[in-house]
């Protein structure tokens, strides 16, 4: 009896540490960000997935209504009617604008692609949760899809504003193949914006309550349906004022669609050093947005 109370008392066995257990069996934590070099590899195994998700969501855009895809044409042009009537004739901008209509139309459609895709990308995550939450991929491809859903639709929208620019006399040009580096450049730019857009969305919906009017009052100092290059000659505006008219992203791919597209808009009507100032938006925005969103991966669709 002595010898069983003198016994020293036994020390259990310590506990295996976790992540050697996991790392023995092969185990990850589950929605783990990945890399960035192993993010941009997922993104690209499911480019098949990223083009048919923007097609089909443009495909069943207008699917109840009686036109259909007529739509896509159908609302710039609209909306460019009206924008006509109240700027171009009651406000007589177009006074000292040379082919109006066509730099009215170009000017809209150029815009709404950029406003289309913000919008989209900040509902990207907060209006596909049961997605997110049913499925493993990078969450990227939703924004991607959306802004490439918003591309096919102005694509669309391009083959309208041909017509109005041959109907109005603009003859074609060689300088019309510009439009495929400007759209490329546009697009990233566009991209770049929606994957920020839908981080804040996904953690704030609110936003997309809100992104109207910053879209609206982004559109009015666009030079959507006035001449920059106009106003910034007549007007003695301040300096910082001047700067941010001519540096502002959509004015910069709205006037360089107009030089391509309508021969009476000259090169000097352009900002200085505007193809500089393109890439640099594209870069800044696509390649800024694209790391901002990833480092956010794991937190898409928690809580």
């Amino acid at each position: 009896m002595s010898q069983v109370l003198d016994a020293p008392p036994r020390t259990a066995a310590p506990a295996p540490d976790p992540a050697e257990l996991a790392a023995r069996h092969g185990l990850t934590v589950s929605g783990a960000r990945p890399t960035l070099p192993g993010y941009v590899r997922q993104l690209w195994q499911r480019r098949h997935f990223i083009t048919a998700f923007a097609t089909a969501k443009l495909t069943a855009q207008y699917s109840q209504a009686k036109l259909g895809q007529v739509w896509q044409v159908m609302t710039p042009l609209l909306n460019a009617a009206v924008y006509y009537f109240i700027f171009g004739v009651l406000m007589n901008t177009k006074h000292d604008v040379p082919d109006y209509v066509p730099f009215l139309v170009t000017g809209v459609f150029i815009f709404t692609f950029t406003q289309s895709s913000v919008m989209a990308g900040t509902r990207a995550i907060a209006g596909n949760l049961g997605l997110v939450r049913a499925l493993h991929f990078p969450r990227a491809a939703l924004p991607i899809s959306f802004s490439l859903q918003q591309l096919q639709q102005l694509l669309f929208s391009m083959g309208a504003l041909v017509v109005i620019l041959l109907c109005f006399g603009v003859p074609p040009s060689l300088s019309w193949f510009l439009v495929v580096p400007v759209l490329v450049l546009q697009f990233t730019f566009n991209t770049g914006l929606a994957l920020v857009m839908a981080r804040l969305g996904s953690k704030t919906p609110d936003i997309a309550q809100l992104m109207p009017f910053v879209l609206r009052t982004w559109m009015y100092v666009s030079g959507v349906m006035w001449s920059i290059d106009a106003v910034l000659k007549d007007q003695h505006l301040p300096r910082a004022l001047q700067a941010l008219l001519e540096c502002n992203p959509a004015a910069i791919y709205i006037d360089l669609m107009r030089f391509a597209l309508i021969d009476s808009f000259r090169a000097g009507q352009l900002p200085a050093h505007v193809w500089a100032w393109a890439v640099g938006w594209a870069l800044l925005a696509g390649v800024g947005g694209f790391i901002y969103f990833w480092k956010a991966e794991e937190t898409y669709g928690r809580g």
